[in-house]
């Protein structure tokens, strides 16, 4: 779906370029007998450089150069016509100057296909690499259905700093949002080293804690050989939440490392889901974590996950406003995952004017109605779990507590 709608997209200009390709020759005929039908003492004929120029930029410089000849013959023309078969010196001046530059248009032209070509290698070079390194996410993970999109802040980039992956695990489906605080190159490689990290490590650990200690160890690894890249290579880490859904439990496990929070939307409503102990960024070199940056939260059949980047919530309008991300999700709260990002993706565009000034990532996580599960036992103390005895939003670290309340909160 989204390599047709690309493709549409570089079409359409394509098509646009060529419904104008006669504008110019018409120009041509124009502007001729409207000089040759006024008083000789009226010249238009310097207007016919125009047909060249404006040919350079719709087609290429073979194009251009019929045109640039086709302006001289009529300069040629117009000259004659009034001179009688005698072209005075004032007219010889203006073809001699209309022919240097119809030239240098045609070099220009030339030069600026040179340059649109590869141009046109790069953005296939930058859309490989979105490939390799931001895989699309899996349309379905078990029992959930996802649907992402990702936006560049750069005008025809494809890829930027902000990353996301997923994978299903004998732990339940688990899945990183993140942000490198790097801009650049490095940050496209810090992006493919955790999203590798990520995947290679996502299986090999039993808790969250453990696989976001894991994923600090790989970050500081790289920061430390690319030392030398980086001015400040402490200053490079990477803010990101880290999530484990079991298959057959109604909770989501949640580690979040100096990110912004998910939300949950349940029956209509918004709730904020916030880390009652946040674990501090990857690449802060935080070698172990303990289970107590776990947050649990009950995540039911028909509820909906959203997780997103700071580049969302830090988008503004024309007065500078930040966007109301939780606010505007109410609105789309009953709808599916496909449908309530293409909603958040236009309005999100709408708000700030189509311009933004960070990557944005969203990911929508919804989980499909089944027949409920019945109350699973905590696999460490035998106890019920948070999802059979909790209210949507409520939280139990160590999920051992029931009924302790979320530090998440309802959007009014």
């Amino acid at each position: 779906m989204g390599a047709q709608t690309r493709g549409r997209e570089r079409r359409r200009p394509w098509r646009r370029r060529h419904v104008l390709t006669p504008v110019p020759f018409v120009l041509i005929i124009v502007i001729t007998t409207v000089d040759l039908t006024t008083p000789i003492r009226v010249h238009y004929g310097a207007a016919l450089i125009l047909a060249p120029l404006l040919m350079a930029m719709i087609e290429g410089p073979w194009l251009t150069a019929v045109t640039a000849l086709l302006a001289v013959c009529a300069q040629i023309v117009i000259a004659v016509h009034f001179d009688v078969l005698e072209v005075r010196r004032e007219e010889a001046v203006q073809i001699i100057v209309l022919t240097v530059l119809s030239t240098m248009v045609v070099w220009f032209a030339r030069v600026y296909q040179r340059r649109r070509r590869q141009f046109e290698q790069l953005r296939s070079v930058s859309e490989t690499a979105q490939k390799a390194v931001m895989r699309p996410l899996p349309s379905r993970l078990g029992g959930l259905q996802i649907a992402s999109f990702y936006l560049a802040a750069a005008a025809e980039a494809r890829i930027g700093g902000d990353l996301f992956t997923a994978t299903r695990t004998g732990y339940g489906a688990r899945v990183l949002i993140g942000d490198v605080r790097g801009k650049g190159l490095n940050a496209v490689g810090e992006s493919a080293l955790l999203v590798g990290a990520f995947r290679e490590a996502a299986a090999s650990h039993r808790t969250l804690p453990e696989l976001a200690a894991a994923l600090d160890r790989s970050v500081g690894r790289f920061l430390a050989d690319y030392a030398e890249d980086y001015a400040h290579p402490s200053e490079h880490f990477t803010t990101a939440v880290l999530l484990n859904i079991p298959e057959h439990e109604s909770v989501v496990e949640v580690v979040s490392c100096g990110h912004p929070p998910p939300l949950l939307v349940h029956d209509g409503t918004v709730r904020v889901l916030e880390s009652s102990d946040p674990a501090p960024p990857l690449g802060m070199h935080v070698l172990e974590l303990g289970d107590e940056c776990t947050d649990v939260f009950e995540f039911t059949a028909g509820d909906t996950l959203l997780l997103y980047t700071d580049g969302v919530v830090e988008a503004r309008d024309e007065l500078g406003a930040f966007y109301p991300l939780a606010e505007r999700l109410r609105a789309w709260a009953r709808e599916k995952p496909d449908d309530l990002l293409q909603s958040l993706r236009e309005d999100l565009s709408a708000f700030c004017g189509g311009r933004l000034d960070d990557d944005v990532a969203v990911i929508a996580i919804h989980r499909v109605p089944s027949p409920l599960p019945r109350p699973a036992q905590d696999r460490r103390t035998g106890g019920r779990t948070a999802g059979a005895d909790t209210a949507p939003g409520d939280t139990v670290p160590g999920r051992t507590v029931p009924g302790r309340t979320a530090p998440g909160h309802t959007v009014p």
